[in-house]
């Protein structure tokens, strides 16, 4: 990216100069699209999908970066790098090149050029003598908000080399239901068009998805599908129809011929494991166990924050308040509902409800039990929420000190790719539409107490989008099939 003092000058220098930036950065989505379709190499920017995007997108995040590590990354190195690692036999991995500039600027006169520094960087990445493992198939139980988000960012993502999505299962398969199930996935109001190609063909029961031909399968009940009759074998299959959630509902899937392992997208029931991928995935036997639950979105929202504050001071006790976008479980207008107040009109209201994702927290963190109490507040917005944290430490702290706590979980750990640091004073919802994060901690809300225990945190989340993610983590863990990544 262009620094601050190429920005001086002229109005022509100025031009000239980003129209060579953009050329730069054009030049580096072509050394990406090599590494991901040739080498299976996905090279992302502090966590944020650089793949299918833009030249002017990709220069901003460059810009950004100096927001995370307090300067601006060049565009020219990032070029240099992903050359590299394309020179050099790197094996599938997903790479942070934003984390690789930073040390390259740091540390390049240690080395004799960029790919001597690859390959010390990524040495065992080279050395690996891990066979790259044949993708697994994945059929999609439900096809509403989650179900199609799953679907895009399966298909962009993957490119099939880890997670292929071989079939979607809905109640009806006649040609008007493609049609329109294949409508909605071209088309979304909160998240925008389908960045691809998407086209349905009624003969045979298909939609195409950038080359994916994805069947559109009819069941009433989970065991009344062969899958292996369509080619569809040792399949995870992902539920996102939130109608079973105990093992014994969830079971009835593995009755189905082709389906080796089940995957909620709700808190699961029973004992069945709740993952919140990058805080108890690896406390999971993946090998043993068949059913497994992604926990909510409000619960991957939290438990990041949560456990890093457990672990850093102890929580005495708290309280979790999600102000949540509303949901398709709500109604247009006032009507009945099953639950108080969810039957008053979500647009027009703000309305008091329950969540499970206090004690689902624990859950994830078991040391929290018995300490967190949680509510919900449904607001008139379609998409993005965020959890309030009212939490009393065992030690003391300062605004200060967890700020930087949380900036240093979401540059390297364990959480890299859950927690985003956010500096931005004008920061509202929408800014986080389609954020890849699962917990965006706004710093510049951060309250401690005169105490120096009771402490006050803002953690935002697109509800949709951002557990979508999560889930997709969590699949390819169950399939075996998550490559190395370098964060």
């Amino acid at each position: 990216m262009a620094n601050k003092k190429n920005m001086n000058g002229n109005y022509e220098d100025s031009l000239n100069n980003w129209a060579r930036q953009e050329m730069i950065a054009n030049e580096f989505i072509s050394v990406l699209s090599k590494l991901f379709y040739n080498k299976s190499i996905e090279l992302v920017l502090f966590r944020s999908q650089l793949i299918d995007r833009s030249a002017s997108l990709i220069l901003y995040r460059h810009s950004y970066a100096e927001n995370i590590v307090n300067k601006q990354l060049d565009i020219k190195d990032s070029l240099k790098l992903a050359k590299a690692i394309l020179h050099c036999d790197v094996k599938p991995s997903k790479i942070d090149i934003g984390k690789l500039s930073g040390e390259w600027d740091l540390e390049k006169k240690n080395f004799v050029d960029a790919e001597d520094f690859i390959k010390v960087k990524l040495k065992k990445f080279i050395d690996s003598e891990t066979k790259s493992k044949q993708p697994v198939d994945v059929v999609l139980y439900g096809f509403g908000r989650i179900g199609r988000l799953l679907a895009r960012e399966l298909i962009i993502q993957g490119n099939g080399h880890q997670l292929r999505v071989r079939a979607i299962v809905t109640r009806g398969n006649s040609d008007e239901e493609i049609a329109k199930r294949a409508s909605l996935l071209r088309h979304d109001s909160v998240h925008g068009p389908f960045r691809g190609v998407a086209i349905e063909n009624y003969d045979d029961k298909t939609i195409y998805i950038n080359g994916h031909k994805v069947l559109m399968l009819a069941a009433n009940n989970p065991e009344d599908l062969d899958y292996t009759e369509y080619g569809i074998n040792n399949a995870v299959l992902i539920d996102n129809t939130g109608i079973y959630r105990d093992r014994a509902g969830l079971s009835r899937h593995l009755n189905a011929k082709g389906i080796s392992k089940v995957l909620l997208t709700a808190p699961g029931k029973d004992d069945i494991p709740n993952i919140v991928f990058g805080v108890n995935d690896k406390e999971v036997d993946y090998l043993k166990e068949t059913i497994f639950s992604a926990a909510s979105c409000t619960t991957n929202a939290a438990a990041p924050v949560l456990s890093v504050l457990e672990k850093k001071y102890g929580i005495a006790q708290g309280h979790l308040e999600t102000v949540h976008s509303y949901t398709n479980d709500q109604n247009l207008l006032d009507n009945m509902h099953k639950k108080t107040r969810r039957g008053r009109s979500a647009p027009l209201n703000l309305v008091i409800t329950e969540t499970g994702a206090a004690k689902a927290v624990t859950k994830i963190v078991p040391t929290l039990i018995g300490k967190l109490t949680g509510n919900a507040i449904r607001v008139p917005t379609p998409n993005v929420s965020l959890v309030i944290l009212k939490l009393t430490l065992n030690q003391e702290t300062s605004v200060e000190e967890i700020n930087d706590l949380m900036r240093q979980t979401s540059l390297s750990g364990d959480l890299v790719a859950q927690v985003k640091y956010s500096t931005s004073a004008d920061a509202v919802s929408s800014d986080f539409m389609s954020e890849p994060a699962t917990s965006v901690f706004d710093s510049n809300a951060t309250i401690v107490s005169p105490n120096k225990k009771g402490l006050v945190a803002y953690i935002w989340y697109d509800n949709e989008f951002g557990y979508a993610l999560q889930v997709i983590r969590v699949a390819k863990n169950m399939a075996g099939v998550k490559r190395p990544t370098y964060y």
